[in-house]
């Protein structure tokens, strides 16, 4: 790929997030298709036709498994953003001014999550929405969840205000945030994924107040970009000059038709 005429290597940990997009995508896409033929052809529930078919089951789950349990340890293919809290990535600066500026925003991204998830179990529970429903959402979010670090993040943009994903406070809150559908679904392949992430949420947040200095640029050299390992800004950069180059042809469309 190239950014401003200068040709950026994929590295292998942007690498391994299009391999979580296409594999979350044609999860959701071959989910989709079978809550919709179920819809409409009636029949058993979709979820208890993948159920007896457990080997589907025990792939998917072992799969979002491992992803977790990598997080849990030091790992070179996974981003910066994530690993920062280990004690073998903390490199010091000098400074001991620990900047950690968007406290405020994370209670704010926390509670407006719960609320919305929030209408969505509230509806389950009074059966307007089936298991199905909650399903597709989880796997929404697991999409959406790779499209943040790739393209484009609400909360880093309209909430958190940080510069890039490694120097992002809740990163490690997205697969907390990506099952947290599964509340509402009472199987115990559901609630050992829910629970699993929540116990790397939990780690995350011990680990921040227990070593702020790890979280931040400010105090940890390894957070800075002349040594970021995955150079993911580029896709979010090239997404920019997109948008910018699309708004400047419009522009110059509208004033040619004026004339």
């Amino acid at each position: 790929m190239k950014v401003n005429g200068v040709k950026v290597k994929l590295t292998p940990v942007s690498t391994l997030h299009y391999i979580r997009l296409v594999y979350r995508s044609a999860l959701l896409i071959a989910f989709l298709i079978l809550y919709i033929m179920y819809r409409f052809r009636g029949g058993d529930r979709v979820e208890h036709i993948i159920e007896s078919r457990p080997a589907i089951i025990i792939i998917i789950w072992a799969v979002f498994t491992l992803e977790m349990i990598m997080r849990f340890f030091p790992f070179k293919l996974e981003s910066p953003g994530c690993q920062k809290m280990f004690a073998r990535n903390y490199a010091k600066t000098g400074s001991t001014s620990i900047e950690i500026r968007d406290n405020n925003a994370v209670m704010l991204v926390a509670l407006i999550w719960i609320l919305f998830n929030g209408m969505f179990g509230a509806m389950h529970m009074l059966g307007w929405l089936d298991d199905g429903i909650m399903f597709l959402l989880c796997l929404v979010y697991s999409v959406c969840d790779v499209i943040c670090i790739l393209f484009f993040c609400p909360f880093q943009t309209w909430f958190l205000k940080n510069k890039c994903c490694s120097t992002c406070r809740i990163y490690n809150w997205d697969y907390a945030m990506m099952f947290t559908p599964l509340f509402f679904i009472k199987k115990y392949y559901t609630w050992s994924l829910l629970l699993m992430s929540l116990a790397l949420m939990l780690r995350w947040e011990i680990t921040f107040y227990k070593h702020p200095e790890r979280f931040t640029d400010s105090t940890n050299a390894y957070l800075r970009c002349s040594n970021c390992s995955e150079k993911l800004c580029t896709h979010k950069n090239q997404l920019k000059k997109l948008w910018k180059d699309i708004a400047e042809f419009t522009e110059k469309r509208i004033a040619d038709l004026k004339q």
